[in-house]
């Protein structure tokens, strides 16, 4: 059975496209190989309306909810106080919370920055071992920071107490031919293979036109047959298609 998740990204510095986010494509690549999909992505300012009703929407039909970013010292750092209100749950001073970043900055530790160990009741800890200023979990809701790096190195934390399904394997067969000529025939391998996924991707290189086709799934032999299928019509296009053996999803198309 698959288990589902959901990213949630807040910043107003992403829908403006003055930061380019990179969490997205690392968290679905990383859930993915622990037997999780991310099945949906939104992206929502720093707006309390917005982040309370995202987090009310995602939780309720997903297995985990992961957002990023919002959890600093700063005015508009705004995530941890709206999942307490998401939850009907107040804000307290977390005591270890409260030890960590005391520990960390010392005489540095001002009023914005004890902000950071205000966290919802029933929340427990998400270590950040780059800056101590912990992330949260309440519920099915991890709560992570929004700079790569720190993110990151919260979700290795809760990596081995996620609760996954079997990993889905992907495979991917690239040809120099067009996505429309494709079409037709793709869409009949599908209809032999419904328990695969299959996906087209076309690009442009050396000046030519080309399709990279996924196939993902969970079983082997059914992935082999379709993406076998899919060689043989791009042969018969006149592409010379260049497989890649199946493997653990990776996330590179």
């Amino acid at each position: 059975m698959d288990r589902l998740a959901c990213v949630i990204v807040i910043g107003n510095e992403i829908l403006s496209g003055r930061i380019r986010d990179s969490n997205i494509q690392f968290l679905a690549v990383a859930l993915g190989r622990v037997g999780i999909r991310v099945k949906e992505v939104r992206v929502v300012a720093d707006d309390e309306a917005a982040v309370i009703a995202a987090v009310n929407a995602c939780r309720f039909i997903y297995d985990y909810v992961f957002t990023t970013g919002g959890i600093g010292p700063t005015h508009d750092d705004i995530t941890t106080a709206c999942i307490a209100k998401a939850f009907g749950v107040p804000l307290h001073r977390h005591p270890e919370a409260l030890e960590r970043l005391t520990r960390y900055y010392g005489a540095s530790l001002n009023p914005a920055r004890l902000r950071m160990a205000d966290l919802p009741e029933g929340a427990t800890l998400i270590d950040n071992p780059i800056s101590q200023a912990p992330g949260f979990r309440l519920g099915n809701v991890f709560v992570m920071a929004g700079v790569p790096r720190v993110m990151q190195a919260m979700f290795d934390g809760v990596r081995p107490g996620l609760q996954g399904g079997p990993a889905m394997a992907s495979r991917t067969v690239t040809a120099y031919v067009r996505e429309g000529d494709l079409a037709d025939g793709m869409t009949a391998i599908q209809t032999r293979n419904p328990t695969v996924e299959i996906g087209s991707y076309p690009f442009f290189r050396n000046d030519r036109l080309g399709v990279s086709v996924v196939t993902r799934g969970y079983d082997a032999d059914a992935m082999a047959t379709a993406s076998g299928e899919i060689e043989t019509l791009m042969r018969a296009l006149g592409g010379d298609p260049q497989p890649v053996d199946l493997a653990a999803e990776d996330g590179e198309p």
